[in-house]
């Protein structure tokens, strides 16, 4: 491209603020679709193929059997129940973690410590999952120095231990973004420390808390091999999935369904409170 034609592009693209953001949002979009959404539509349509029982191939006519049974029968509907809360649970404890120390290191700790517990927090994100969730099973082992046995209690520690990360960072990035001129202002005006954390901190939490439990209960939600290290015979959706990604492909499309029902209406419900709107 010759020196004029160059600057002849950058004159058309400085009048066209449209097309300098399609141009910059092109390549993002073009692999969100064909490395994402081109998948999960393939994975969409197999949830309505069928597989032959004695070939055990998959028979690609369409039949609503699979998502009729799937979320028709109560056992199928109660696993995702207690995905769910898992989900929920896992969420509500990372925040009562995150809030205390991510306040801590916005607020108490001194500038230079800051990066450092920033670092801190990040380092668990750096070793592998399964050697986390190896270390929390032999925690977890009733001759382990936890004696907790294995089931659901060990399941919702394990997901909080390896997702509180995704909650401190966007905590503790909401909590500095206030500190100085908002809290100054709260105390400037006779506000106690707890009426200052109910009216300023909290409210103003609220994006970075959304943002941080988008996370971790998506990450909790499609979770199965914690479960299958630490959980006993319980199982979650992931779980179902798994079991039946190589026997019965479809059926486990229909399966792979519920979460992300469960997830779109999940968003749905943090976008519809304004939450998202104000990160």
């Amino acid at each position: 491209m010759t020196i004029s034609a160059s600057r002849r592009m950058q004159a058309v693209l400085h009048r066209r603020p449209a097309l300098r953001l399609t141009g910059l949002l092109a390549p993002a979009v073009a692999w969100l679709g064909v490395f994402y959404l081109v998948p999960l539509g393939f994975l969409l349509a197999t949830a309505f193929f069928d597989t032959d029982s004695f070939t055990g191939r998959i028979t690609y006519e369409l039949s609503p059997d699979n998502v009729v049974d799937v979320l028709t029968t109560p056992a199928y509907l109660f696993t995702a129940l207690r995905t769910v809360a898992v989900a929920v649970g896992v969420t509500l404890l990372c925040v009562l973690l995150a809030v205390p120390l991510a306040g801590y290191m916005a607020l108490v700790a001194r500038a230079r410590a800051r990066p450092v517990l920033v670092a801190l927090v990040l380092t668990p994100l750096w070793a592998s999952y399964l050697v986390k969730v190896y270390a929390w099973r032999i925690l977890l082992a009733p001759e382990g120095p936890f004696g907790a046995g294995y089931g659901w209690v060990g399941v919702v520690l394990t997901l909080t231990y390896l997702w509180l990360p995704y909650m401190v960072l966007p905590v503790y990035a909401g909590i500095d973004s206030m500190r100085g001129s908002f809290l100054e202002a709260a105390a400037d005006l006779g506000s106690r420390p707890w009426t200052t954390f109910r009216t300023v901190v909290t409210p103003m939490l609220a994006p970075a808390i959304a943002a941080g439990s988008v996370f971790t209960f998506s990450l909790s939600l499609g979770d199965y091999i914690t479960v299958q290290l630490v959980g006993g015979t319980n199982q979650m959706l992931g779980n179902l999935v798994y079991t039946n990604f190589s026997t019965d492909l479809p059926f486990a499309a229909a399966v792979a369904l519920l979460p992300l029902l469960v997830m779109a209406a999940y968003l749905l419900t943090i976008r519809r409170t304004g939450a998202l709107a104000r990160l």
